[in-house]
């Protein structure tokens, strides 16, 4: 699968109420709207898991696709954090703490989102107005 340099996919969990949160938090701060979107469920996520050699069974990571690489966890929300507009893109600032620190956050956090935040029985459906922005 071939994505262009100037593209930006984000692959979410599209089941978590967490997730979703953050999809539509990063739709109200991306007005150019650089970022599409595609469910790490759906056939686009698992294509571009399996294109850039990354786990299709495991759903609980936030990967974003930029310049033909893939960032994962707390790095990749991160990297879209600063392409955002408004306060929110001062939590790229993070990105100085140590991988190893960000990651085993991320990861409590990813291995107990469901039971904090609750999941979906199936993804978001998208407005008609998003729609384009989002990938099968």
């Amino acid at each position: 699968m071939n994505t262009t340099s100037t593209e930006r996919i984000i692959l979410f969990d599209g089941i978590c109420n967490l997730c979703n949160h953050a999809i539509q938090t990063v739709i109200r701060h991306d007005p150019e709207e650089k970022f599409s979107f595609a469910s790490l469920q759906g056939s686009t996520g698992q294509t571009l898991l399996k294109h850039y050699q990354l786990d299709e069974s495991q759903l609980n990571s936030f990967v974003l696709i930029k310049n033909g690489k893939a960032y994962t966890k707390s790095t990749a929300a991160l990297q879209v954090a600063g392409e955002l507009k408004g306060i929110i893109r001062l939590l790229k600032i993070f990105i100085i703490v140590p991988p190893f620190i960000r990651n085993g956050i991320y990861m409590l956090i990813a291995k107990n989102r469901y039971r904090w935040f609750g999941k979906r029985d199936e993804c978001m459906v998208p407005s008609p107005s998003l729609k384009k922005r989002f990938l099968p």
